[in-house]
């Protein structure tokens, strides 16, 4: 009896823990999600390729300055502004 309550136990630990990550649930067309695009715009942003979910509808990338030029094809395409990235080293 026990064994079978620990079984059941590391079941549900295990589908939580799949469920958080998001992966699966992306793969299977659950849930949204946006790739990026090896064009990048003249000014060094970049360009943002969205698709909708079964469950939730295109991502919105409007939170991170991201400009949305509408959607073609299933996809909804973004426009976002170049990452600013700071190092702790200096250059030399």
């Amino acid at each position: 009896m026990f064994v079978k309550i620990l079984l059941i136990g590391v079941f549900v630990a295990a589908s939580m823990a799949v469920v958080k990550d998001g992966r699966l649930l992306h793969r299977a067309g659950l849930v949204g999600g946006c790739t990026q695009l090896s064009a990048t715009a003249p000014d060094g942003g970049t360009w943002q390729s969205c698709t909708r979910g079964r469950l939730e509808d295109y991502p919105n990338l409007a939170g991170k300055s991201c400009i949305s030029f509408g959607i073609k094809r299933g996809r909804e395409f973004w426009r976002c502004p170049a990452t600013v990235v700071s190092s702790q080293a200096p250059r030399a």
